[in-house]
C-alpha cells in the first residue's frame, strides 16, 4: 500500500481508495491532513521568503506565535512560563525536560511509571517500560525508580503510597528524585487514563514532597506521548500544574512542532524552524 495525498482525516493511496488515518502522524497532524488554513499560512509564509531555519535566533515568526501563544494559552490558566522549542520529535521534548530537571535539582534520578512510553532516545527509553524497546538501546538504562501506575495489577498495589513511603523512609534506598515524569493517558497497547483523583493524589504528594522531601519539581510527560487535550480533560481537571510540562501547537504537514514550558521562569530557548511557528499562529487564529 502506497499513499499519495492526504486531506482532512484521510489519506489517499495511489489508486484512489480513501482510508480514515487513526495515526494522525501520531498526533502531529492533530489539525488533519493539509488543513487549508495552515496550508494557506505556510505557502504565503514561503512566496514571501519567510526564514525556514534559523537555528536559535529570534523570528518575527517565532516572535508572533510566542506572542499569541502567551495571550491564548498561558495566560487564561495562569500559567507564569517560558517557552523552549527543544526539537521536532516527543522525545527531544522529554530529554530536553529530564536534563533541565536534573540541572535545577543538582539530582540525577527520575520516578517514571509503570506502562510509560515516552521515546526513543536514551533518556526518555530509561523512563520508558516496555521491556522490547528498552532492549533497543543497547546500553543499560539507568537513574529512574519504576512506580505502578494506576490501575497496575488489577490495582491491588499502590504505587503512590509506596512512592510516598519510601521518599519519607531513609532507609528505604531511594535516592530523592530530580523529577517524577508520568502520562495523564498511557497509550502503550491501548489507552490507559489515569483517574483524576489518583491524578489529584500524585499532585499533592508532589507539592507536599517539594516541602518535606525536597522531590522537586515534576516532569510531565506530554510531548510525545500524551496529547495536550488529554492534559487539559486530565491532568488540568485534577490540579496537575506540572514544574515543566509539553504541548504540541499543531504545526501540521508532518511538522511536529513541540514546544515546552518551563514553571517557573527558568529558561528560554529558540527551535530552528520558525514556518512552524507562522503554521502555529494561524492555528491559534483559526481556533481561537
Amino acid at each position: 500500500m502506497v499513499f499519495t495525498h492526504g486531506r482532512g482525516s484521510r489519506t489517499y493511496d495511489r489508486d484512489g481508495r480513501a482510508y480514515l488515518d487513526f495515526f494522525a502522524g501520531a498526533g502531529a497532524l492533530n489539525h488533519g491532513h493539509n488543513h487549508p488554513v495552515l496550508k494557506r499560512a505556510l505557502l504565503d509564509y514561503l512566496e514571501q521568503d519567510g526564514v525556514t531555519h534559523s537555528l536559535d535566533m529570534l523570528t518575527a515568526a517565532k516572535e508572533d506565535f510566542l506572542t499569541e501563544f502567551a495571550a491564548r494559552v498561558l495566560a487564561p490558566r495562569g500559567l507564569d512560563c517560558r517557552v523552549q522549542f527543544p526539537g521536532p520529535t516527543g522525545t527531544n521534548s522529554v530529554e530536553a525536560a529530564l536534563k533541565l530537571a536534573r540541572k535545577v535539582t543538582g539530582r540525577q534520578n527520575v520516578v517514571a511509571f509503570t506502562g510509560g512510553f515516552h521515546g526513543m532516545s536514551l533518556g526518555s527509553l530509561a523512563v520508558t517500560g516496555n521491556a522490547a524497546k528498552r532492549a533497543g538501546a543497547g546500553v543499560p538504562l539507568g537513574h529512574t525508580w519504576r512506580i505502578p501506575y494506576d490501575g497496575f495489577a488489577g490495582g491491588r498495589v499502590s504505587g503512590l503510597q509506596l512512592l510516598d513511603g519510601m521518599l519519607a523512609d531513609s532507609s528505604s534506598g531511594m535516592d530523592l528524585p530530580a523529577a517524577v515524569v508520568v502520562e495523564t493517558v498511557q497509550g502503550e497497547g491501548g489507552v490507559n487514563p489515569a483517574r483524576l483523583t489518583w491524578l489529584a493524589d500524585l499532585a499533592e504528594l508532589q507539592h507536599s514532597g517539594e516541602a518535606d522531601h525536597g522531590t522537586g519539581p515534576p516532569v510531565r510527560g506530554v510531548a510525545g506521548r500524551t496529547r495536550p487535550a488529554a492534559h487539559r480533560s486530565c491532568g488540568g481537571r485534577a490540579g496537575a500544574r506540572p514544574g515543566v510540562g509539553g504541548v504540541l501547537p499543531g504545526a501540521g504537514h508532518g511538522q511536529e512542532g513541540r514546544c515546552r514550558g518551563l514553571r517557573p521562569r527558568t529558561a528560554r530557548g529558540d527551535g530552528g524552524f520558525p514556518r512552524r511557528g507562522d503554521e502555529g499562529h494561524a492555528a491559534l487564529d483559526h481556533h481561537g
